[in-house]
Formats: structure tokens, C-alpha cells, sequence
């Protein structure tokens, strides 16, 4: 049997996927044995430097094992050829797990979560991203959603094509810019999903003749561009467990602990799932992005938001029922982003009465009743000293994961630093 040309691909700490080709004729031997890779890659900024406080130099191997379930095959484009694409676990030369695989580090939170509760996770990463080189047009409008095709019907081919399941495309509020939905699917898939969802819009924009950025923000003073992840519980059975009628904003018990550690510790996670020198420059009061640490029924400026539910048709409220993590954006590793939201969750549901139940905000509440909820960090620096000093969250990190991934997220600070915001905007914005 022949095979395209094969990638086999990682996600480092600031969502740059990288990673190593092979000819089709290895198909069998990349399966069995994966592709050669080094621990220092892991430092490598978005800015394509190495951090010089990462915890990895000169020495040691890995190897790059593809998921034989993470395969998808891009189809050629005029010139363009075809190509077999996989996800891969950084794994020690031997096998056997690297404590500072991004993507193993997902499938440890997951694997503990469902040890600890019994329930499994089901995940939707929902992302916004900017189409340059078209008309302008107004948001929302049937122009816009035009003047973007062929590009819009060939993405929904193609993203149905290597089995990422897209659900909606539509031109969003900011200028140029565009939202795109897959089906919510189990967490891991989730996260492969957002990974691979990037390249594939990006690679098809180009062959296009257009360029598609996923960076926070394309003007300091413009819309933002963000990604939300959707998170639901069920059961062994499949059965949602977040839905409980006769509870505030609807919400179960077990959800609203799952909340409280995520509110809790939010902070600090905010240093892994928003992690850019401009990042926080989005996530501010009246941007329709955060406007602080709170849970919320259907506000869009919670950094936890309880998602609507419809009926129309008979629609099951207990289906539809999911929680909105909206403090993330894609300069953060998806597996990362999802992972730390788990963790999370489950100090939240183990944490008894140190992680007291949240207030859920009405929908109908004012900004008066919201003065007294916590901030989000100003800054990048800000959400890096609140992961140092969160000892919880820091916890769950191999410490030369951790180490690292401060080390690469200060130095690309430093970088932009001499910069003003409209400068390092354009700077982040470039490589997004």
C-alpha cells in the first residue's frame, strides 16, 4: 500500500505545532517506532528562540510516537500534495512516558479525573480567528460569510473530510473575523481536534490566497479573539451530570464544585491558558471577553459562563448543558489548557470546605452586584507570579515543565518588552 508524505506533529508550550516528516514508504516503521525529537524543543519560544532559563540544553533524546487514532489525511490542492498527518506523545527513547509531554499530560489529568469521580470529561474548543485579505463588511452579514468563499465551504469540506466534525461557520463581530465550532467529543479528542483545527485553517487560508490569524487581538483597541472551551460531565452510561433543575443556574452540585476550583485557583491558570505578552490586553471589563473571576448564567463576561439550552423540538436541557471557560485564546497548548481546567475541577470536587460553593450571577445581574469579584491578572507577568505562588497548581507539573514553561513565557515577555502595545500587538499577531 502507498501513503501521502507523513507528518508527525507535538504542540509546544506556546501552540506552535512543530514536529518532524517522513516518506511514505515508513508509514509502518513511524508507526511502530515514532520519529526522532529532543527535550530541548520544548523551550523554543513562539519567536522561534530558545528560552536561556529552560530546564533542557544540549543533551538527551525523545522520540516522537504518533496516536495511530490521532491520523488524518489532507487531501492534495492543485499543487499542493496530499499528506498523512498525526499527533504524537514525546516519549524517552525506551517508550516510555516523558513527564513533560504536553499531550501526556492531558491523559494523566483525564485518567485521574474519571479514578477520582467515576464520570468522564466531553469537551468543544470554539475558536474565533481573523481572515485577512478579504472585503470589509459588516459582522454577522450574509456579505461577509460570501466574500469568504470559496474558503468557507472548502474548510467545512475539509475539516469533514479528516473526521473533525465541524459543527457551525460564521462571520463574527470583529472586522474580518470569523468563528468556527466542531461537535463536542471525549476531552482528548477535544484538544487533538483544537490542535490540528489551526494548521488546517491556516494551511487552507494560504492556499487561498489569504492569511488567517488566531492571535488575541489584531489592535489593542479592537475586538478580541479568543477560544472558548465548552466542558460537560457524564456518567459511565453517558448520562450528563451537570444539570439539576431545582439548583442556581440550573447547575448540579458536583458542577458547581467543579466551578469552584476553577475560580479558585483561576489565576494561575490563566498563565498556561492565556499566556502571550498581549493576552491580557483582551481580557479586560466591557471587551466581551473577562471582566473578572466569577460563574454566571448565559454573561459573556464571566470567566465561567452556564451556556444556554433550547428546547425548540424537543431538545433535552440535560444534553446541552455545559460550562464556558472563556479566559483562553490560542497561543496556549489546547492538551495544556484543557488539562489544567480538570485539575482544577477535581481540587474543586475533592477540595471539600476550602473550595466553598460559587455564587451563580443571574443573567439579569448588574455590575454593581459584580464590584467585589476577583480580577484576572493585568499582565502576563502578573499570571506568571500567580502560578509561582499558587503551590496547588503548581503541584501538578514535573518541574521541568514547569520551569520551562515560565522560563519560555518571560523570555518571550522580554522580548517584546522595548515595544508599545500597537507594536507588540503586530508582533504577536504575526506569528498567529
Amino acid at each position: 500500500m502507498t501513503y501521502p508524505e507523513i507528518f508527525v506533529a507535538t504542540c509546544d508550550l506556546s501552540g506552535q505545532v512543530r514536529g518532524r516528516g517522513a516518506p511514505s514508504e515508513a508509514y509502518e516503521s513511524v508507526l511502530r517506532s515514532g520519529l526522532g525529537w529532543v527535550p530541548a524543543n520544548l523551550g523554543l519560544t513562539a519567536f522561534n528562540e530558545i528560552a536561556p532559563k529552560s530546564a533542557f540544553g544540549s543533551t538527551g533524546d525523545l522520540r516522537l510516537k504518533p496516536d495511530k487514532f490521532t491520523e488524518i489525511t489532507v487531501p492534495p490542492d492543485g499543487d499542493t500534495p496530499g499528506m498523512k498527518l498525526f499527533l504524537a506523545d514525546q516519549t524517552n527513547p525506551d517508550g516510555s512516558d516523558w513527564g513533560c509531554c504536553p499531550r501526556t499530560f492531558l491523559r494523566k489529568a483525564l485518567g485521574d479525573f474519571t479514578d477520582a469521580t467515576g464520570l468522564r470529561v466531553v469537551a468543544s474548543f470554539e475558536h474565533e480567528f481573523v481572515l485577512r485579505g478579504l472585503q470589509d463588511s459588516a459582522p454577522f452579514s450574509l456579505r461577509r460569510h460570501r466574500d469568504a468563499e470559496p474558503f468557507g465551504t472548502d474548510l467545512i469540506r475539509l475539516l469533514s473530510v479528516c473526521g473533525l466534525a465541524p459543527e457551525n461557520w460564521l462571520p463574527e463581530y470583529g472586522r474580518d473575523q470569523f468563528e468556527i465550532t466542531v461537535e463536542p467529543s471525549d476531552a482528548l479528542v477535544a484538544a487533538d481536534r483544537a490542535v490540528l483545527l489551526r494548521e488546517l485553517v491556516r494551511d487552507l487560508a494560504l492556499r487561498r490566497g489569504l492569511e488567517a490569524s488566531f492571535a488575541p487581538l489584531q489592535d489593542p483597541d479592537g475586538t478580541g479573539t479568543g477560544v472558548h472551551v465548552h466542558i460537560s460531565l457524564v456518567d459511565e452510561q453517558g448520562r450528563p451530570v451537570l444539570f439539576d433543575e431545582s439548583k442556581p443556574g440550573r447547575l448540579a452540585e458536583i458542577g458547581a464544585r467543579f466551578s469552584s476550583g476553577i475560580l479558585r485557583h483561576a489565576r494561575a491558570l490563566t498563565a498556561w491558558t492565556a499566556p502571550s505578552p498581549t493576552s491580557f490586553l483582551r481580557l479586560a471589563p466591557h471587551r466581551w471577553s473577562v471582566g473578572g473571576i466569577f460563574l454566571a448564567e448565559r454573561n459573556r463576561e464571566a470567566l465561567l459562563r452556564i451556556c444556554p439550552t433550547s428546547s425548540m423540538g424537543g431538545s433535552s436541557p440535560e444534553r446541552q448543558f455545559n460550562l464556558e471557560y472563556r479566559a483562553a485564546d490560542a497561543t496556549a497548548n489546547p492538551w495544556l489548557t484543557l488539562a489544567v481546567l480538570i485539575r482544577a475541577g477535581l481540587a474543586g470536587i475533592n477540595g471539600g470546605e476550602e473550595y466553598p460553593l460559587p455564587i451563580v450571577f443571574s443573567e439579569d445581574c448588574k455590575e454593581a452586584d459584580l464590584q467585589d469579584v476577583p480580577e484576572l491578572p493585568t499582565s502576563l507577568e502578573d499570571a506568571l507570579m500567580a502560578l509561582e505562588d499558587d503551590h496547588v497548581v503548581s503541584s501538578w507539573f514535573d518541574p521541568d515543565l514547569l520551569t520551562t514553561h515560565l522560563a519560555v513565557k518571560r523570555h518571550e515577555g522580554e522580548l517584546l518588552a522595548s515595544l508599545t502595545d500597537a507594536e507588540r500587538v503586530q508582533r504577536v499577531a504575526s506569528v498567529y
